[in-house]
């Protein structure tokens, strides 16, 4: 159902949209990213690969000159002869592109024909018959490629009496066909890359199609409409989050209904006090004998105070209920030193009844990761209740023990709760039956909620000693916990509050 205020929140976020991770862009960036990087690396790789190429026919021919210009050589007599003749050189240079240098060069380094700007090449341990080799080299600045070989008079001379053949070419043969074979591959790949581009947005573009469609359907959903979306039709990889969204849809609906009927439960039990508080109002205005006025006056005070303390348990469950992580920070919280400070203001209540009250330490510290606030909403309801239930003359005992948990046991010698009634206590607004005591029966759903809020399990044990009960919280322990002991606190002993 469109709403103004729906509308609104959609324009929000649309104008908001950069705080919005793209699916679409994302994927897109993923799968362009690397294309775009690999791209000058395939330029790199094509330019090498071109010049190999190029190098090939180009090395050949001068492997041809290099062997053309050694059968011209002649060594006689520990002496070496050129008999190269003038046509043969000029077909030699005859390189309308390229300007070609060749040297021959004695037994000593001597010239015997041709060019001096070839740079030397350093003479080998060992020689190789008839095998031509190639360098890179620059004559006057520019760029030759040098094919090289060695001559030896005869087997078993000193490698140091060597005749060196070099013919030296510039690039600029190579370089254009280089650029040919690059221009060749790249020039297709300015034509790819975009075609490209627009078959990868196309494809996301349908891929996404089902997002888009299921978005449709949910905003095209009552507000108040939380039935499971069908998961059929829906891409395998969607599915899940439609399951999970599905639970969550399911958790909320349960958890409306519990709203719902906390609401109707929370009327229902504020109306008795009220009413109550109602009549006797009226008696006491209706009454001219002071004692009876006084007596109206007691009956007032007594509703209103069950009116409070019904609202402020009220006002706890709906605290413990919210998400403390949002409201309440978490932090690290010693139980020890928690429940010392918290017990102090039970002793009052304690000694009026004759209670003997009393605490039970381990005497190192107990840490656990939650919220002071609610924990310490936890463990007053745990005491009241206990000293509520016990009779005059009775023992409470809070305790801790230390495990791989953190365990707190508040133990009273009170009426009990029947094995029957032990997992009832914790439905909201349930009371044991026969009780005398007055209460509104949100004590220890309070407790309940708390306690799954820290990850911790509550449970009501009967009391060894045949009389009474005690209520077990059994936290998690902090991750980190400070193994040092508290200051004053090395050993257990109990602290007992005696009896007034």
């Amino acid at each position: 159902m469109w709403s103004p205020r729906r509308r609104k929140a959609e324009d929000d976020s649309s104008a908001d949209g950069k705080a919005f991770n793209s699916l679409f862009g994302e994927i897109l960036d993923w799968m362009l990213a690397p294309l775009l990087f690999l791209w000058p690396i395939s330029i790199i790789v094509t330019h090498n690969v071109a010049n190999s190429i190029a190098n090939q026919p180009y090395d050949q021919a001068l492997a041809v000159n290099v062997r053309a210009i050694a059968r011209l050589v002649k060594l006689e007599n520990n002496q070496a002869r050129v008999n190269f003749p003038a046509p043969a050189r000029l077909i030699l240079r005859a390189d309308e592109d390229d300007t070609v240098y060749y040297q021959v060069l004695g037994f000593k380094g001597e010239l015997l024909a041709g060019d001096k700007d070839i740079p030397p090449v350093s003479v080998p341990d060992s020689v190789e018959p008839d095998l031509v080799m190639f360098r890179d080299e620059q004559i006057a600045g520019e760029d030759v490629r040098v094919a090289y070989q060695f001559l030896q008079p005869a087997e078993g001379a000193s490698p140091k009496r060597l005749v060196v053949l070099q013919v030296a070419e510039t690039r600029n043969k190579r370089s254009t066909l280089a650029s040919r074979v690059v221009t060749g591959v790249l020039l297709p790949q300015f034509a790819i890359i975009p075609i490209a581009v627009i078959l990868v947005w196309l494809g996301l573009s349908r891929g996404i199609a089902p997002l888009n469609q299921l978005q449709s359907l949910i905003r095209r959903r009552r507000p108040s409409d939380l039935s499971p979306i069908s998961v059929g039709g829906v891409p395998e990889e969607v599915r899940p989050l439609i399951i999970a969204f599905n639970d969550m849809m399911a958790r909320l609906e349960e958890n409306l209904q519990a709203q719902q009927r906390f609401i109707a439960d929370a009327a229902h039990q504020m109306r008795t006090p009220l009413t109550g508080l109602r009549m006797q109002t009226d008696l006491a205005l209706m009454e001219t004998d002071p004692a009876q006025v006084h007596r109206s006056l007691i009956h007032i005070s007594q509703s209103a105070e069950r009116a409070s303390h019904l609202i402020n348990q009220l006002l706890s469950l709906a605290r413990a209920e919210a998400s403390y992580e949002k409201i309440y920070a978490v932090e690290r919280v010693d139980l020890e030193v928690l429940l010392r400070a918290m017990l102090s203001d039970f002793v009052p209540r304690a000694r009026q009844k004759n209670i003997d009250f009393g605490l039970e330490t381990t005497g190192q510290p107990l840490v656990i990761d939650g919220n002071p606030v609610l924990l310490g909403e936890l463990i007053k309801n745990l005491i009241d209740n206990a000293i509520k239930y016990t009779p005059e003359g009775g023992c409470v005992t809070v305790r801790t023990i230390a495990t791989e948990r953190a365990i707190v046991e508040v133990e009273d010698t009170g009426i009990g709760v029947p094995e029957a009634d032990r997992e009832r206590v914790f439905e909201r607004f349930y009371r044991v039956l026969g009780s005398s005591e007055s209460g509104s029966g949100l004590g220890l759903p309070i407790v309940r909620e708390i306690a799954d809020l820290h990850r911790a399990q509550v449970s009501l044990i009967p009391n060894p000693s045949g009389k009474g009960t005690i209520a077990q919280v059994v936290f998690p322990r902090s991750r980190t916990p400070d193994s040092a002991p508290l200051p004053g606190l090395d050993a257990p002993r109990p602290i007992t509050f005696p009896p007034a």
